[in-house]
């Protein structure tokens, strides 16, 4: 039975902005060698480098994944307001929002509202807040 997820990987093109829009996020940025990681909470995301996903040799990976095909949804634990000032201060441009959505934390009536902005290297990325 599944239970949760462990963590995403994604091709990194961009690797001093992602780093740096990750940390701006919250995330501690863990080197792992070809592998940077975005760690949060109990959550983290594998970005694997340029040298890693380029090569050829390494198959570990969805055969189509390349820089910014990553589609990501984050629960934020804040306010509208501490999120918009997080973008803005890691210069991320709202592409949508705030807008109404179901999340997967919908259990029937809750609903969520959600921010899209974008990492620097084009990932869809969604803040859904809950009540």
């Amino acid at each position: 039975m599944l239970k949760a997820f462990d963590h995403i990987a994604a091709p990194m093109e961009r690797v001093e902005s992602m780093l740096e829009f990750y940390t701006a996020l919250g995330c501690q940025v863990l080197d792992q060698g070809q592998i940077k990681a975005a760690v949060f909470g109990d959550n983290k995301i594998n970005f694997h480098m340029p040298s890693l996903w380029s090569g050829g040799e390494f198959t570990l990976r969805g055969h189509t994944a390349l820089p910014g095909s990553a589609d990501i949804c984050f629960v934020w634990d804040g306010s509208q307001e501490e999120l918009l000032t997080v973008l803005t201060n890691a210069e991320a441009e709202i592409e949508l929002g705030p807008v109404p959505r179901t999340g997967g934390m919908n259990r029937g009536s809750t609903e969520g509202t959600s921010i899209y902005t974008r990492d620097p290297d084009g990932n869809l990325i969604e803040f859904i807040i809950y009540g």
